[in-house]
């Protein structure tokens, strides 16, 4: 009976164990209707840090100086702009004008690429930085793929039509339009450019950028993103915990922008957001790794 009773005991033990594992599987958070997304909101607690056009606290935005710091300071990404040149070449700028980051004038796409790497893009931060070029968006994935992750925003891209399909073929290119760890990222203001992203490369991760609006982000809006979009990434002064908990509701997540301030990054991280876009890598928290599912 004594033997009997023991493994009566331990089979009881075993079920209950298979139970819990069951259930730990069973709670894994949803995944958005895009249906791309592989990191759990609860990944060992990790918060991706991202680089905002590169470290750009430290360097030139939008440059490779950028981009190296934010390696250096072990950033998981880099958030890149990318517009069309005008020659229809894929290049980093933020700005419509080339004027504040150069040492030229005017629109970037009344200029070639030929032109553009003529300029320097690095002086107006700092002497050390004399001679930068505007990086390519080929360029940049040939640099850095396989060592951070590349948050990649369209910009104006209404003005430059086809911009889409050429970041989709640099991807495809390289093979770099099915990654399995959710490291290459395309959003955009322009929430029609990301749905058509999103048809033209479905396997690549999706955001949409929200600007601050004082009346929030409705559940209408955010089952509309749910359909082509794995991220909502609004301006961080529209993000509190309840915002944060509906945007996983709808199996996305959430890395607002641009957060400078220590002590606003902790409150952001507490709510639970999936991760922090900054000028400065090295405030965010390098507590655990990512992990992937």
């Amino acid at each position: 009976m004594k033997n009997f009773a023991g493994t009566l005991m331990k089979t009881l033990l075993m079920a209950l164990l298979l139970v819990g594992l069951l259930g730990i599987s069973n709670g894994q958070d949803a995944v958005s209707a895009a249906g791309k997304s592989n990191v759990s909101h609860n990944a060992a607690k990790h918060t991706m840090n991202i680089a905002h056009r590169g470290a750009s606290g430290y360097a030139p935005e939008n440059t490779m100086a950028a981009f190296d710091k934010a390696l250096e300071m072990k950033a998981d990404y880099i958030e890149i702009d990318v517009q069309l040149s005008k020659d229809g070449k894929v290049v980093l700028m933020h700005d419509a004008m080339i004027d504040r980051t150069t040492d030229g004038s005017g629109i970037v796409d009344d200029y070639t690429l030929e032109e553009l790497k003529q300029l320097d893009a690095g002086s107006w931060f700092g002497p050390q930085f004399a001679g930068e070029q505007i990086p390519t968006f080929e360029e940049v994935l040939d640099a850095y793929r396989g060592k951070i992750g590349i948050l990649i925003e369209i910009k104006n891209a209404s003005q430059h039509p086809g911009i889409e399909e050429k970041v989709a073929a640099a991807l495809e290119e390289r093979n770099m339009d099915k990654p399995n760890n959710g490291k290459i990222i395309v959003q955009s203001f322009d929430h029609g450019s990301i749905a058509h992203f999103n048809a033209l490369l479905p396997n690549v991760d999706t955001g949409v950028l929200m600007g601050y609006n004082a009346e929030g982000i409705s559940d209408a809006q955010l089952a509309q993103f749910a359909t082509y979009a794995d991220y909502v990434n609004p301006n961080h002064h529209m993000v509190d915990a309840d915002l944060v908990s509906r945007i996983h509701d709808y199996g996305m997540r959430i890395a607002p922008y641009t957060i400078n301030d220590q002590s606003r990054i902790n409150e952001l991280m507490e709510y639970g957001v999936d991760g922090i876009i900054s000028d400065y890598p090295d405030l965010v928290g390098h507590g655990n790794a990512p992990q992937y599912n």
